[in-house]
Formats: structure tokens, C-alpha cells, sequence
């Protein structure tokens, strides 16, 4: 470890060029599909949800589908932005401005925006689907790409001076150092990120905007459905179904997912105690598995990476060149002609607003913002020592780890009404339970990257604490929370994102008939959705987006910096 942990405050600095050229570009973005989305059908009706218990294995199965394809979706953008952030030279400035924003978009605010807009050029199911697995993908992937960025940024420097003295490529030195090395924040982030996916699920399936119906047939449409009629038994059959479904794939693929991980940890010495799992065990001794492995995937893994780390030097043709700068300059030209028009929708639909609707967003992105902190504030506070315990104690994790994957998966949303009624009878109302709601949409976030980071210290490193005789304090100032740094900014830089999409739901309430709302930017993104008024939507959603660039630009950023030079495992 390169130093002792210690209070550290990052000066300020300006925001750079890119953060105002990827706020231009979010805003042409935006108001292009205001423009599409104007010419979407004016009214769409939703399928009818069966409450019929038989109907909820297919339910279960449909919203596992949507999960499972925004996952996948997710990964492969994690991996690739990740890598491209992290090892393009010049690309970082640019990307993480970019991943900033868009962790920091709220998902519901630009859902009407997408949802419309695709079923102007699409069928109406077809756009449906789609923007169901694209909301589930931003609740999913980019704690996982941060998790990558961070893996990335934090190597140690021996082993990169290894794969430089092997002279291996950027392929082999993918597969051999920086995905392993990544590998155990990965699965407890897809772990994280699953739980997320579940949190807005029933927002994915339920929607609606107006007079349109966007409901799709899945778990998320069941809980609500249920819900809205007052159906307490199959409200509860529901959650069964999802816990055990939650259930399942911890045991069926989380566990054996975590036992597969723990070859990649940095020890030079055997821990006494290492994870388990009965489903990985019996995949290990069954025949079929081994002969998939050494028959189909072995070769096929080896024949990728022989085609993938061979050089490839061609010299290019002149011409080729001026094809290949032609056909850039022609792409950017239709890129910047799109852009160009929808900023001016943009700004025209921001000249819109009345001057009593800035002030009411200014307010409201200052009454959210004291929410946020104060939810991440608490999150920090319980996550790091419960974290921290569990990652590591492999009995305290075998027994407790499932239990959080349930808790952290079932969806807040479905008991926020019960939550309000509780709250409302209680000094702070509405505030106090949306703090709490955001608090439980932002807390997973940091314990599983603290488990994470917990889990990853080298045994060799928690002998010689014992060795020293280092007390409870030391251990933490000296061990702990050096090697949990970079975890732990990126939970919390992901939990933020969390937080803030969650104000949507925890500022604005329709239950029983009645609309609860507090002053905030996502009731004020609710209100403007609910309305269809374009112009509020925007300038909430853009004062959103700039108040957590600010904070991302001058501490998170700035925090990720220090992880990345002073707190590696070298």
C-alpha cells in the first residue's frame, strides 16, 4: 500500500470543455426525441393483467428474459466503454464526462421521451420491449462499468510490468491480467446490478404517460396490478415468486459464480477458509461439464486467442485512406446536421419556461440535493462495517449473503405505499419516507462494493497485521480502508446515481387516489411527465444532470484520481 489512509481535500478546479460539450450534446439528443416523440400515437392501451396464480410462472419468466438481455447488454458496453476509458490515450476526458451524465440521468425522466419516440418509428410492442430493456440496462450497467474503469485504473504495477516483460498483446494481456484482476468486483457488481435491474422493474413494465399504456405482461405488471386493486394475497404470492426466484440464482449462479472468483485473488498464501458452493461442486464433477470444457470450450477458447493476438500489419492503400476520411467527414456531417436540430428544439422548449418555473427548479434541485446527501451519508455509515464483516468472514458471508441478495432485490417500490402510510403519521411526512426510499435505492450499492473490496485483500497482507500485533484501529487505518478505497468510491459514485433516480419516485406519490408530492427535482420531473409538459421536463432534467456533474467533476472524479495513484495493491 502506498500510503496510510488520512483526510485528503481536493482543491477545485474548473469544469473542462468536454462537460459542456456532453451537456450540449445530451440536450440535442433530448430535443430530437421531444421532436420524434410528438408524432408517437395518441393512445395506446396496455395489455390485461391475469391475477390468476397460474399465470405467474410465465410472468416470472418474461421478466427474467427482459433481465437476463439487459444484463448481457450491459456487460458488453461495461467491458468495452471501460476498456476504451482506461486505455485509449485521450479517451477518458471525453468518456467519463460522458459516463458521469449518464449515471446521473434519471432513468424515468428521459423513459417518455424514449418510449414515445420509438413507437413513432416502430411497432408499438416491439418499442415497448425495447425501451423496457433499456431502462432495466441503465439501472444495470454502470456500476459495472465504473467496477471496470476502477479494475483498470488500479492494477498493480508488477504485474503490468510482467505482461510488458512476456511482451504479451493487448488480447492476451485482457484475458490474462485485467479481466481475472476485475473479475471478483465484476461478479459482486452483477450481483448489485441485478438487484438494481429488480428495483425498477415494475417502473419498466408498468408505465404510463397520458392517455398511453405502456404496460408490458412480467412480475413488475403483477405487483402493481395487485396493488392498485388492493390485493394483499397475491401482492404477497408475487413477492414469493420473485424471492424465490432471487433465491435460485443466488444459489444456481451467484455462489458458483463467487467460488469460480476466488482463483483470482491477489494471495501469496491460502486462505484458511475459502467459498463454497453445492451447486458449483456438483458442476465440477459431472461429466458432460468437463467434456464441454476440454472438448468444445478449450479449443474454441485457445482458437480465439491465437486469431485475436495475432499481429495484423497491412499496409493501407492511398485510397483507402481517402475512403475511410471521406466516408468519417460524411458521418460526422449527418451527426452534426441531427445535433444541430434537435439543440434548437432544445432550446427552444428551455425559452419556454416561465421565470416561476426556474425558480421552483432551482429550489427543488436544492431540497434534492440535501435528500441525496443525506441518504448517501447514512448508506456510507452502516455499509462500511456490515461490508466490510461479511466480505471477510466466509461463515457471516455464506449466511448473511443470500439474505442480502433477497433484501437488496425486492423492489422498494412495491413497498413504499405501506412505507408512506407509516411515515405520514410521523414529524417529517413525505420527506422523511422519500429519504428512506432513496436510501434503499442507493445503499446496495456501496455494501456490495465494499464486500467486494473487503474480499479482495491479500491473506498474506492480513497475517502480518496479526503478526504486528496491530490493534482494531490501526488495522482499519493502515489495512481496511487503504484497500477499500477505490471500492468504495465507486459504490458511492454509483449509489449517488442511485439516489438521484430515485427522486422520482420518492417526490411524487400517487397511491389511494391521491397525489403525495414534496418540493424536489423528481417531483418536479414527475409533474412534468405526468402533464406532458415538454418544456418543465427538460429543464428539470438538465438542472439534474448539471448539479451532478458539478459534484462528480469536483469530488468523485477527484477521489478516483487518488484511488487510482496512492491507493493500489502494490
Amino acid at each position: 500500500m502506498r500510503r496510510r489512509f488520512g483526510l485528503w481535500v481536493a482543491p477545485l478546479s474548473n469544469l473542462r470543455p468536454a462537460d459542456g460539450i456532453v451537456v450540449l450534446l445530451l440536450l440535442a439528443v433530448l430535443g430530437f426525441g421531444v421532436h420524434l416523440a410528438s408524432s408517437a400515437p395518441p393512445t395506446i392501451s396496455g395489455p390485461v393483467i391475469r391475477l390468476n396464480p397460474s399465470a405467474l410462472p410465465y410472468y416470472a419468466a418474461l421478466s427474467f428474459l427482459r433481465m437476463l438481455g439487459a444484463y448481457v447488454l450491459s456487460m458488453v458496453f461495461s467491458l468495452v466503454y471501460g476498456y476504451v476509458a482506461a486505455r485509449v490515450p485521450g479517451a477518458e476526458r471525453l468518456l467519463m464526462p460522458v459516463l458521469d451524465i449518464l449515471q446521473s440521468v434519471p432513468i424515468l425522466s428521459y423513459l417518455p421521451v424514449v418510449l414515445l419516440s420509438l413507437t413513432a418509428v416502430l411497432p408499438v410492442a416491439l418499442a415497448v420491449e425495447i425501451s423496457a430493456v433499456l431502462l432495466i440496462f441503465t439501472s444495470q450497467a454502470w456500476n459495472l462499468t465504473f467496477s471496470f474503469y476502477q479494475a483498470l485504473r488500479t492494477e498493480p504495477d508488477e504485474l503490468r510490468e510482467a505482461t510488458s516483460v512476456f511482451r504479451l498483446g493487448a488480447w492476451l494481456r485482457l484475458s490474462t491480467l485485467e479481466l481475472p484482476f476485475a473479475t471478483g468486483g465484476l461478479v459482486w457488481n452483477t450481483m448489485m446490478s441485478w438487484a438494481g435491474g429488480w428495483f425498477f422493474l415494475m417502473a419498466a413494465e408498468t408505465f404510463r404517460v397520458g392517455t398511453r399504456d405502456f404496460r408490458l405482461p412480467g412480475l413488475g405488471s403483477y405487483l402493481q396490478t395487485a396493488a392498485d386493486q388492493g390485493n394483499v394475497p397475491q401482492i404477497l404470492l408475487a413477492l414469493a415468486t420473485l424471492v424465490a426466484l432471487i433465491v435460485a440464482l443466488d444459489q444456481m449462479v451467484w455462489r458458483p459464480l463467487l467460488v469460480w472468483a476466488d482463483r483470482f485473488k491477489l494471495d501469496t498464501v491460502e486462505g484458511e477458509e475459502s467459498a463454497e458452493s453445492w451447486f458449483y461442486d456438483l458442476l465440477s464433477r459431472s461429466s458432460l461439464v468437463e467434456f464441454f470444457g476440454r472438448r468444445i470450450w478449450g479449443p474454441a477458447a485457445e482458437r480465439v486467442d491465437t486469431l485475436l493476438a495475432r499481429p495484423r500489419v497491412r499496409p493501407s492503400k492511398p485510397r483507402e485512406v481517402r475512403s475511410a476520411a471521406w466516408a468519417g467527414w460524411v458521418l460526422g456531417a449527418v451527426l452534426m446536421v441531427l445535433l444541430v436540430l434537435g439543440g434548437v428544439q432544445a432550446f427552444r422548449l428551455l425559452f419556454q419556461l416561465p421565470l416561476s418555473d426556474l425558480r421552483r427548479i432551482l429550489l427543488a434541485a436544492l431540497a434534492s440535493l440535501l435528500r441525496v446527501g443525506l441518504a448517501i451519508g447514512i448508506s456510507a455509515l452502516w455499509t462500511v462495517p456490515v461490508g466490510v464483516a461479511i466480505g471477510s468472514n466466509k461463515r457471516l458471508s455464506d449466511f448473511l449473503g443470500p439474505i442480502v441478495q433477497v433484501v437488496a432485490s425486492i423492489p422498494a417500490t412495491a413497498l413504499f405505499p405501506v412505507i408512506l402510510l407509516i411515515f405520514l403519521a410521523l414529524p417529517g411526512g413525505l420527506n422523511a419516507a422519500a429519504v428512506l426510499l432513496m436510501l434503499l435505492g442507493a445503499q446496495w450499492y456501496v455494501l456490495f462494493n465494499v464486500i467486494a473490496g473487503a474480499s479482495a485483500i491479500p491473506q498474506d497482507l492480513r497475517y502480518t497485521t496479526d503478526i504486528l500485533g496491530l490493534s482494531r484501529l490501526e488495522r482499519w487505518r493502515t489495512l481496511i480502508l487503504p484497500s477499500l478505497f477505490p471500492y468504495l468510491i465507486t459504490g458511492l459514485i454509483t449509489a449517488s446515481g442511485g439516489a438521484w433516480n430515485a427522486t422520482i419516485i420518492a417526490e411524487y406519490v400517487q397511491f389511494a387516489g391521491q397525489t403525495r408530492s414534496t418540493l424536489g427535482l423528481g417531483a418536479l420531473i414527475a409533474e412534468a411527465t405526468g402533464r406532458g409538459d415538454y418544456a418543465l421536463l427538460l429543464g428539470s432534467t438538465l438542472t439534474m444532470v448539471v448539479v451532478v456533474l458539478v459534484i462528480n467533476r469536483f469530488v468523485w472524479r477527484r477521489l478516483y484520481r487518488l484511488a487510482a495513484d496512492r491507493y493500489r495493491m502494490d
